[in-house]
């Protein structure tokens, strides 16, 4: 790059951190320009057009950094996925699917969970069941699954606060993952996740299984399609997946070791490479 960039677009990304516009107007100049060797008077129009430029560009870095925390996968290079399934609030059923969980036990499937705080008040022993298997994750899904992006920060913040609170006062155990309801977020709520310490998680395969219609070979078909190391799959263990254990029990038993894949719960697969790796028992 010259001394004199001709364009926004020659200052490199970085540059847009912290800028300030120079103390007099009649210097007309971007003071961190300056350290590049820029320090040519803009004029009129010209400094509003830069000006212009330069801030779309900051706040489209702001909305790729946003994203940047919003967890969608593992890495690419792990032969291996990440099994999840959401513990949402139901009305009608028991709200527990237990022959997907004793089929995880019995073939030692990791799995990760993400509990709502209302799912968790109504299923202590459930909880408990959990807790207790070691090759189990557990995460939260936010307290009565609600619509984030509808609410103000503040209740987001509570929202998301509920179940973490409740695992670590009544179970005792901390909460590092979350999950938004709905797959639901904005802005506030990548910056409420951060700021309680949490990592935010969400998935790149959606398997459908809460879709009534959908018979247990589509929703295999589906999830098929799209799996590749690092994929994070969301399913459900609430009872509103009708094929949720059959469609597991093949992934796990077939589709999985067909394409030399492993399950691992999300955090072994965010810290995972080619050397960590090892099949499931």
């Amino acid at each position: 790059m010259d001394g004199n960039p001709e364009h926004p677009a020659d200052f490199p990304v970085w540059a847009l951190h912290n800028f300030t516009v120079a103390a007099t107007l009649t210097e007309r100049q971007l003071s961190p320009l300056r350290a590049f060797g820029y320090t040519a008077p803009m004029r009129g129009k010209q400094f509003w057009i830069r000006l212009s430029a330069i801030c779309g560009m900051a706040l489209a870095l702001q909305a790729i950094l946003a994203e940047a925390q919003v967890i969608k996968a593992g890495p690419a290079s792990c032969p291996a996925v990440a099994l999840t399934y959401d513990l949402c609030p139901v009305r009608t059923a028991f709200g527990f699917d237990r022959e997907l969980i004793d089929f995880l036990i019995e073939h030692k499937v990791p799995a990760t969970f993400f509990m709502s705080g209302r799912w968790m008040a109504k299923h202590d022993a459930e909880v408990k069941k959990l807790l207790a298997v070691p090759f189990f994750e557990i995460g939260t899904h936010g307290e009565v699954h609600a619509h984030l992006p509808m609410h103000e920060v503040e209740d987001q913040q509570q929202e998301i606060m509920g179940p973490v609170r409740l695992l670590k006062t009544k179970y005792g155990r901390p909460a590092t993952l979350f999950r938004p309801p709905y797959g639901e977020y904005n802005d506030q709520t990548v910056d409420a996740v951060k700021a309680l310490g949490l990592k935010f998680i969400l998935w790149n395969i959606e398997s459908g299984d809460p879709d009534p219609t959908l018979a247990a070979e589509a929703i295999v078909a589906r999830v098929q399609k799209r799996m590749k190391p690092g994929s994070v799959i969301v399913m459900h263990a609430n009872g509103k997946g009708k094929h949720t254990r059959e469609v597991t029990e093949t992934l796990a038993a077939t589709l999985l070791p067909a394409k030399g894949l492993t399950p691992m719960t999300v955090s072994d697969l965010l810290r995972c490479n080619q050397s960590t790796v090892t099949p499931a028992p």
